[in-house]
């Protein structure tokens, strides 16, 4: 029986899941293959696996990528989190966890940032109303 992994990836309101599964090397992102998506989304969603093939040797693993919420680029960036931590979970591998780290410290740490809710009575989270004392 094949082992099979699912791990998610966040950033912003963006959610990726990714299963990952002994294969080729096959990537889908919402059921396209990487290779069709623009070129700055695809080196995104490529990154993981070349890191992986230059650590291991190889990428033998099929992972497909499902999103939802956010935006297009939150989600490219939700998918490359999901695909590194999906090699990570699957390879068990100390080595490759650290040249993830090494990399690029997002590829397997979510950004919690979040946007400020904006004040009650004012335009924005930090302007405040101007007044005229005349």
């Amino acid at each position: 029986m094949k082992k099979q992994i699912i791990v998610s990836g966040r950033r912003k309101s963006a959610i990726a899941k990714a299963k990952i599964n002994e294969g080729t090397g096959r990537i889908t992102f919402n059921g396209l293959p990487y290779e069709k998506l623009m070129t700055f989304h695809k080196l995104a969603l490529q990154e993981p696996a070349e890191i992986c093939k230059q650590v291991l040797g190889n990428f033998n693993f099929d992972i497909e990528i499902k999103t939802s919420g956010g935006g297009k680029e939150a989600q490219i960036e939700a998918g490359r989190q999901a695909i590194a931590k999906a090699v990570v979970k699957m390879t068990n591998s100390a080595e490759i966890k650290k040249a993830f780290l090494e990399y690029d410290r997002r590829i397997l740490v979510a950004d919690t940032r979040r946007k400020e809710t904006r004040k009650p009575g004012d335009s924005k989270a930090r302007a405040k109303r101007q007044t005229s004392y005349r």
